[in-house]
This record gives structure tokens, sequence and C-alpha cells, in this order.
């Protein structure tokens, strides 16, 4: 049975911001798709959650999604249940063989992989009751660039609605985006007739092909940044105890930065703290970035070996 014509399971998330290790849910949808079902029958099958995620919402993210953080708090459920929901959820689908298809899947599996670690729940593998990463997973972002890899300009969900002729009502919104990202995938499962295959073969290559874009774009970035490092595990980054020191890192660098601001009526001592905490979350984001401690902290050998002279360290 090819995926495409079977039943689907929408996922999409939106959240506090970009890093997978620290990004808190806070909106969430799952939406049931049968194939030639029309939208306004969908609406009736979607899943929407709100979630208070526990932390400020930044006003980027906001301004991404719309939810304030006054909002959240006084309207969202706590974090912890709204994200044992969707795993649940999720779970349910996956153990019947139904697909989820997620737009860039590998950012929505792993913020909820950590989200769930985070409040001490099971995590999707433990519900599966399996030790490989959840699946099948169908991800359009994957598919478009695997079966159209030179075409240029922007792969975002709502460059690639458009391209395929599916209608994005309300990009940013979770019902919305998870609704699209199924009708992209099933569009482009029928542009392109060799994906129409079983749902574990799809989702087999695109373990594969995801390591091999992840690679392509690494080589790329690291033209102009030699320590560029771009993930290639797809659907779900796995949490090494590398990848638990550096969440630790960067969620300092995230509780820092707030923390060296300070505007000018300031006393001295409040603006020499605040120089303090801007100077730390740099040198914890560089340590992050480069591996490298800071050049204050290297010796003038070591300073030489990377480049660095001891007169600019200073």
């Amino acid at each position: 049975m090819t995926w495409h014509t079977g039943p689907l399971v929408g996922f999409d998330l939106e959240t506090t911001g970009v890093n997978v290790e620290t990004a808190r849910i806070v909106t969430a949808a799952t939406i049931d798709y049968k194939h030639g079902d029309s939208t306004d029958t969908l609406s009736d099958r979607a899943r929407l959650w709100l979630a208070n995620p526990g932390i400020p919402i930044p006003t980027e993210a906001t301004a991404v999604h719309g939810v304030t953080t006054e909002e959240a708090r006084s309207d969202g459920r706590p974090a912890a249940q709204v994200a044992d929901e969707i795993a649940d959820t999720l779970a349910a689908a996956l153990s019947t063989g139904i697909p989820v298809v997620a737009m860039n899947g590998r950012y929505d599996f792993t913020v909820l992989d950590r989200e769930l670690r985070r409040h001490q729940l099971r995590t999707l593998w433990e519900r599966l009751g399996g030790d490989v990463p959840p699946g099948p997973v169908i991800d359009p972002y994957i598919l478009d660039k695997q079966a159209d890899k030179y075409r240029k300009g922007s792969r975002r969900l709502e460059v690639l609605a458009a391209h395929y002729g599916v209608t994005l009502a309300a990009a940013h919104t979770a019902d919305a985006d998870a609704l699209a990202a199924v009708q992209v995938a099933v569009a482009i499962a029928e542009k392109y007739p060799q994906l129409q295959v079983h749902p574990d073969q799809v989702h087999a290559w695109q373990v594969r092909w995801a390591a091999e874009q992840a690679a392509s774009f690494q080589a790329h970035k690291r033209k102009t940044d030699p320590y560029a490092v771009i993930d290639g595990e797809w659907p779900l980054v796995p949490l090494t105890p590398e990848r638990k020191l550096r969440a630790a890192f960067a969620d300092l660098v995230e509780r820092w930065t707030p923390m060296g601001l300070c505007d000018d009526d300031a006393p001295a001592m409040a603006h020499g703290r605040a120089h303090a905490y801007r100077k730390a979350a740099a040198d914890v984001r560089n340590v992050l970035r480069t591996g490298l401690p800071p050049h204050d902290l290297m010796t003038d050998a070591e300073l030489e070996k990377y480049g660095a002279t001891t007169e600019a360290a200073r």
C-alpha cells in the first residue's frame, strides 16, 4: 500500500525558540487526514493544545505564532499535561502503522522528546515499546529536497504550499501548518510516482536522505564557518551525553542574556554586572560554536595555534 492514499496524521508545534534543546511547546496540533477529504471536514478532526511553557515567550516567537506570555499563562494548560497528551496521540497513530506527517519533523519530534524528558514522562520511543526512533514519519521538507534537488529558493512550508498548489490559510498556527504539511506531502507523492511506496520504505529512505542532505549543507556552511555543524539524524535527534551538556550551557546563555540588559540610568555597579553577564553569555556561545575556550582563558601558545594573536585577544 502506498502511504499517500492511506490515513495520515498531521503534526505541528509552535514553540518558544529554535533551539531544540531549550525550546518549549506553546501550541500544538494533530489532524487526522484521509485522502480526498475536504478542508471543511478536517476541522472536526483536529486536536489543538495551548500550553503554559513555564518560561517567558520571547517577543520574536510571539511575532511568529501570535501567543504572548500572558495568554499562555492565563489560558494554557500545564506543559507536562500537554506534552503527555501529544505523545499519546502520536503513539496511538504510529502503533497502528499510520504515518505521522511533520514539516521538518526533526525539529518537532526532538522538541517533544526533550519536553517529555524535562517532565520525567515516557518518551515516544518508550510508549511504542521500541529502541529505535518512532516511525513511519513523512517529512515534506526531506521529500521535496530529494525529489527536486536543484530548485532554487526557500523550502519553508509557505513556499512549498504555493509551489504544490496547497492553500495555507494561516501560516504558523499549528492546525493550519499541520494540515498544509499533509497536503504538501501528498501533492509531492502525486507528482513523483517513485515516492509511492509502503510507508516503512519511504521512512527508511528519508533517514538516509536526511543524513545526506545535512552533510551537504554542512559542507556548504563550512566554506564560511569552519565550525558549522548540521544535525543529520532524523526524525529525532538523540539525546547524547554531549548534547545534554551543550543543552545545559545553552540554557545558561538564555538566562544570562536578558540579565545582561541594563538601562542608561542604572548605577555603575549595575552596568558592570550587566557587562559581566553579556560577556559570559558571549563566551559560552563561542564555546558551543567552536568547542574552544574563550580567548582570555587561552595560553599564548593556544592563541597562536588557533589563529588568534595575543594582542587581538586582549
